[in-house]
């Protein structure tokens, strides 16, 4: 069987698997990262969004064996050393931008993706073309578009509801 090294939240680890594997097995089954979800098994949903690089990708939309080699950084890896939230997952919780809380792991993912490629800053409109690839059947939509919104105004250095409310 094929070995895989790839670089997963800053450490290394080397696996075997299958030609067949997906990336998302990988982390779910062989790495413990269980934050990564499987939910549609269409590439429908993404709720298995990783960042590969800067890049965020459905995670079961690729081979483990096309991602040796990689950076991949999953949910569990944005958080800091001193476990203090990333500033999108904050966001998530300050705004109640989940509910089941089965999406959110991809959703985060995702929107800090959308966020980094647009450094001018967003629209409403841009966030929920953004979120086209992500499937939440609990929330509607509204407080994840806002919580997109604070976080990018933290993550881009402008001040902020969040912001704000943080430094008090």
């Amino acid at each position: 069987m094929p070995q895989v090294t790839l670089t997963v939240n800053g450490q290394s680890h080397t696996v075997e698997v299958e030609a067949r594997t997906l990336l998302v097995e990988v982390l779910r089954e062989k790495l413990r990262l269980t934050g990564t979800h499987v939910g549609c098994d269409t590439s429908q949903c993404g709720a298995c969004v990783v960042h590969i690089g800067e890049d965020s990708v459905k995670s079961c939309t690729i081979l483990a064996v096309q991602a040796d080699g990689a950076e991949v950084t999953t949910i569990e890896g944005l958080a800091a050393a001193d476990g203090a939230l990333h500033p999108m997952q904050e966001a998530f919780r300050e705004y109640h931008a989940l509910q089941c809380g089965f999406c959110t792991p991809g959703m985060v993912m995702s929107a800090i993706d959308l966020v980094r490629k647009h450094p001018q800053g967003l629209s409403e409109q841009e966030i929920r073309e953004g979120l086209e690839g992500n499937i939440c059947r609990c929330t509607g939509y509204h407080n994840i578009v806002k919580a997109i919104a604070a976080a990018a105004d933290v993550m881009q250095g402008r001040t902020s509801e969040l912001a704000r409310a943080a430094a008090e």
